[in-house]
């Protein structure tokens, strides 16, 4: 009878991803093995990429709605969610935006829509950036801004309480930044705990001296900024150069996706659906 239940509740998971099952897939990355969470088929595929101390598990809602109609990949980057930690050590969003480069490869995506979450914007940019042709549409969620504007003595105090007394730094910036539900909240500080110590010191060190402007100079292609009303200031990446088509979800914290997936939903559907127009 177990048996038969376990094969009725596959059989049904199956067939609510369409014609093409979910599959995880380990991919070679440049410097470690990266899980993939690859499902759907059909249409332009989307791509995502999660923020620091998350993982693929963040973009649930939304691979559950595109896949009805497409394609879509969520990786968990190196040293993140089922993915092994790097051998070099090496978690820059330059390196990063490597292991984007390997998934899409990999599984043989020549054209598809990029989406990024906050550092994972930064990582979404700079592949973008590298990878114009690439790229048929940049999605950047609460993205990382222009780390040179920070002042650097703002900027060093900020890094020193995370390397002199990371456990109530990380957890209480973390805190600070999640929305109003405290399930999400609850999750999200365990993806943190989850997460390398080296990974998140590393990487808050390389966004506060990361650079979007090459990047946005050479990717010109069609993008969107969903941000809350705290990620809408001079060094914002909708802000810099010629501006970016932005839109403010209010009422959310730092992981909008996750405090109001149909709201988010429904703005990834109508970029996805000028895309598609304009093929």
């Amino acid at each position: 009878m177990r048996n038969l239940l376990r094969t009725l509740v596959a059989a049904a998971l199956l067939a609510a991803c369409g014609d093409r099952t979910v599959s995880t897939t380990r991919v070679s990355g440049p410097t470690t093995v990266l899980a993939v969470d690859d499902g759907g088929s059909g249409g332009l595929p989307v791509v995502f990429v999660h923020s620091l101390a998350g993982n693929s598990t963040h973009w649930s809602k939304q691979l559950e709605h595109l896949r009805r109609t497409r394609r879509a990949v969520a990786l968990d980057l190196r040293g993140h969610g089922r993915s092994e930690r790097p051998r070099n050590g090496d978690y820059t969003i330059a390196g990063m935006a490597g292991d984007v480069a390997a998934v899409v490869d990999t599984l043989g995506l020549d054209k598809f829509v990029l989406v990024g979450h906050s550092m994972g914007g930064g990582v979404a940019l700079e592949y973008a950036g590298a990878h114009p042709d690439r790229v048929a549409g940049l999605v950047l969620v609460d993205p990382i801004g222009d780390g040179k504007q920070i002042p650097p003595a703002e900027a060093k105090a900020y890094l020193a309480g995370f390397e002199s007394n990371y456990d109530s730094t990380s957890q209480g910036y973390w805190t600070s930044i999640a929305g109003p539900d405290s399930a999400i909240r609850k999750r999200l500080l365990a993806d943190l705990e989850a997460t390398p110590r080296e990974a998140v010191v590393q990487v808050l060190r390389d966004v506060m001296q990361f650079d979007p402007h090459p990047a946005l100079a050479r990717y010109q292609g069609p993008a969107l900024s969903i941000v809350t009303p705290q990620n809408d200031m001079p060094m914002s990446l909708h802000r810099l150069g010629k501006g970016l088509p932005h839109r403010i979800v209010t009422g959310t914290g730092h992981w909008i996706q996750l405090d109001k997936p149909d709201e988010f939903n429904r703005l990834l559907d109508d970029f996805l659906g000028n895309q598609k127009r304009e093929q």
